[in-house]
């Protein structure tokens, strides 16, 4: 955990020296699709992030987050099991392109970091598009994937990316 907390704060604290930038908080919710469909019935995701102007069109940077995963009631054998709540604290680099005015097009690409007792943690990537509705407001659509031992966890998300000053 020591080291988890040494490469946020290396992340955000690197990216604050170079150039002007701007603090991103963002919630979300989801639904879970594929292998997480089968044994997960919703999620929802917290991130919070820096990005710095690199070009009037280009934002890059980092991210770092929580998704929780709420687990479903499946049948086997005639018999009714309860899967237990997944959970994932996602690390990540961010790049965002506007490509019209108001909308973005964007990905986190990094590792999600198992957390409970039965995730292992795995490489993660989430591809995204981003309207912006005000000068710090987006709506985001995202595709959450992580890619784990036992197959993938991904996500279709939407939800609300604020700008912190």
């Amino acid at each position: 955990m020591k080291n988890l907390g040494l490469l946020i704060l290396v992340l955000f604290g690197s990216t604050t020296m170079f150039a002007q930038g701007q603090f991103r908080a963002g919630l979300s919710g989801g639904i879970p699709i594929g292998d997480a469909g089968d044994l997960a019935t919703f999620a929802i995701a917290v991130d919070l992030g820096y990005l710095l102007e690199i070009t009037d069109k280009l934002d890059v940077g980092g991210t770092v987050g929580y998704s929780h995963s709420f687990g479903d009631t499946i049948e086997a054998g005639g018999e009714e099991f309860d899967i237990e709540d997944i959970q994932f604290v996602p690390i990540a680099a961010s790049g965002r392109f506007e490509v019209a005015t108001s909308f973005t097009l964007g990905a986190d690409v990094g590792y999600a970091i198992g957390i409970g007792e039965v995730e292992d943690g795995g490489f993660y990537y989430s591809p995204r598009a981003q309207y912006g509705v005000s000068e710090s407001i987006d709506i985001v659509v995202a595709f959450r994937g992580i890619t784990v031992d036992q197959g993938g966890w991904d996500i279709i998300s939407a939800g609300v990316e604020i700008g912190i000053d």
